[in-house]
């Protein structure tokens, strides 16, 4: 059995504990606020971009327009860029979108490269001896767009390139605090659906496309500029999402480890004063079977 002292020490390095884990808590729960405002703040302009997309999607031979727009007739090498964290303590969130991102890619119909947004998807990935041809860790939060610009410019300028003909993004979709799902995204050619004018999930439009565009200079020039911004801009939210998953998840994980660890003290405590409690009772027991003997002595003399 732990004496007392062991018993005190364990009990103050538990509390130590519970203060670490109750301020990540509350840490993760500012920085998801942060995340969900930066990401409605980028609502509006990928709306109207889409809505520019959309209209444009109606001319004829759109997909001649740009490069990006072009699906490719075979499809030989695929790119996937998952999103993770740079840090753990966040329960199953790392996990579950490589989970999600190896089952993505069993159904894909060739070769995938894995560009690595987040220190633990990268290090998942290499122990699992995947292809990852690029790392993009240690971003803040929330990133701005020009800190999270290059990932777009390294994937558009791949696709062009034919590296690869496709390229997916594998994110955690933030839907509240408590529920967040993994999600994939078409990045690359971009697939504008116009029939029913249905937009990238990481999109939610408030607007209907039938304004009148009028272009200046024209198609071409405002294509080449809005479509590599607008994957930019793909890549930017799906990791603002995530952010927000990782908070919130690092939040509820931190809140359970802050209420187990408050669990663990009482039932510490409680121990601690049985133990000594018991310590005082047989003190005072050998107290009184000294005194005892001392009257039998003195009674005998």
């Amino acid at each position: 059995m732990a004496s007392t002292r062991e018993m005190r020490l364990r009990i103050r390095s538990i509390k130590n504990l519970a203060q670490v884990t109750k301020a990540l808590e509350t840490v993760s729960a500012s920085r998801v606020r942060r995340a969900v405002q930066a990401n409605s703040a980028t609502r509006p302009y990928a709306e109207k971009a889409w809505k520019v997309l959309i209209h444009l999607a109606r001319q004829p031979g759109h997909n001649v327009l740009h490069p990006l727009l072009a699906p490719r007739t075979e499809v030989k090498k695929i790119l996937v860029v998952m999103i993770s964290s740079d840090r753990g303590l966040a329960g199953a969130y790392n996990m579950n979108i490589l989970r999600f991102t190896q089952h993505l890619v069993k159904d894909l119909p060739a070769p995938v490269s894995y560009v690595a947004v987040g220190r633990k998807g990268r290090e998942l990935l290499i122990r699992r001896r995947a292809d990852v041809v690029a790392d993009f860790s240690d971003l803040p939060s929330p990133p701005g767009f020009t800190e999270v610009a290059p990932i777009g410019s390294f994937v558009v300028g791949d696709f062009l390139a034919r590296k690869y003909d496709q390229v997916y993004i594998t994110y955690t979709n933030f839907i509240n605090m408590i529920h967040q799902e993994p999600a994939v995204l078409k990045l690359l050619p971009l697939s504008v659906t116009y029939k029913d004018e249905k937009q990238p999930e990481s999109i939610s439009a408030t607007h209907r496309t039938s304004s009148v565009f009028t272009y200046e200079p024209d198609q071409n020039e405002i294509l080449s500029g809005i479509v590599p911004r607008f994957t930019a801009l793909q890549i930017y939210q799906a990791i603002l999402s995530s952010q927000a998953s990782e908070h919130a998840a690092r939040m509820v994980a931190m809140r359970n480890a802050t209420d187990s660890a408050n669990e663990l003290i009482q039932s510490l405590q409680m121990e601690y004063n049985k133990l000594r409690q018991a310590l005082i009772t047989n003190e005072m027991l050998d107290i009184a079977g000294g005194a005892n003997a001392l009257a039998s002595e003195e009674r005998s003399v």
